[in-house]
């Protein structure tokens, strides 16, 4: 009985360390804080508050590709979400109508401050959201990660400055510490009063506001070069803005330094992070 005891007693101290003390891996997995709880039904964004969709807990052995074949795509742009972050034990939005989901916008087909700009960039933080437009009609449009509570992306009207298709963060590291974090394609849109840059730039999105007040957008060929994972990038959003915006038909030669422009796209960012819902309250 004692020799039992013992082995059930060591059995839990070495649970818990495993669970208190994971390891930084690439595939995807939970958080170890796990702010959030990781389910992303509480993030409202008032485009699909009417509905539209029933939570999905992800199960055992289950993927977006595994549970909704070639409309992996569509599920992770309508959860702002990208494949890195789904796993085992979270909670996604499920759309009900998956052909409506297809086309779903938050973003208005024509933007009226738009109308008289070749180029026009429109980010909703309360929608997490991207437009492209030109001459006010929507070309397209992406999921974004605005900044999160306390580093919130400044909202205001500003004009694309510079472009660095191979920029890294003068601040911030990747997981791992042995590089900085990157920010492939980046687009500048702003320096504020302490000489601090904001960017449109490839990144992780988690399906919620994450960053330091940049604007980060799906790239799975920078996490496929970083963290090894996906395997086959798929989701290149970075990559297509930063082509429309300041890319060689518009300006010069990319050589891949960071370069200052002149008479960039217009930047308008508006709204307020959107909010969270409470857990349910358990019977």
């Amino acid at each position: 009985m004692h020799q039992i005891l013992s082995a059930i007693i060591a059995l839990s101290l070495f649970s818990a360390i495993v669970v208190n003390s994971p390891l930084v891996v690439s595939e995807p997995g939970a958080n170890p804080k796990d702010p959030a709880r990781e389910d992303l039904t509480r993030v409202e964004y008032p485009s699909l508050a009417q509905g539209g969709w029933v939570p999905r807990f992800i199960l055992p052995q289950e993927t977006l590709e595994s549970l909704y074949g070639d409309d992996w795509v569509t599920v992770a742009r309508y959860n702002r979400v990208d494949r890195r972050h789904v796993y085992p034990g979270m909670t996604i939005k499920e759309p009900v109508d998956m052909a409506a989901a297809r086309e779903y916008t938050p973003l208005p087909a024509f933007y009226e401050p738009a109308k008289g700009h070749e180029k026009y960039i429109l980010i909703n933080i309360t929608e997490q959201w991207l437009g492209a437009y030109e001459f006010g009609e929507l070309q397209f449009s992406m999921p974004a990660a605005t900044g999160k509570k306390g580093k919130e992306t400044p909202a205001g009207s500003y004009r694309v400055s510079a472009r660095h298709r191979n920029h890294t963060s003068s601040l911030y590291q990747t997981d791992s510490g042995e590089e900085q974090y990157p920010m492939d394609n980046a687009v500048r849109f702003h320096i504020d009063e302490n000489a601090i840059a904001y960017w449109i730039h490839a990144r992780d999105l988690p399906g919620r506001p994450a960053s330091h007040g940049c604007v980060g957008l799906f790239d799975e060929a920078m996490q496929k070069r970083v963290y090894g994972v996906p395997t086959a990038p798929v989701l290149l959003d970075s990559e297509k803005l930063y082509e429309w915006a300041v890319g060689e038909e518009e300006y010069e030669d990319d050589i891949g330094e960071q370069e200052e422009l002149e008479e960039g796209p217009v930047v308008e960012i508006i709204g307020d992070n959107p909010v969270y819902l409470p857990f349910p309250v358990k019977n």
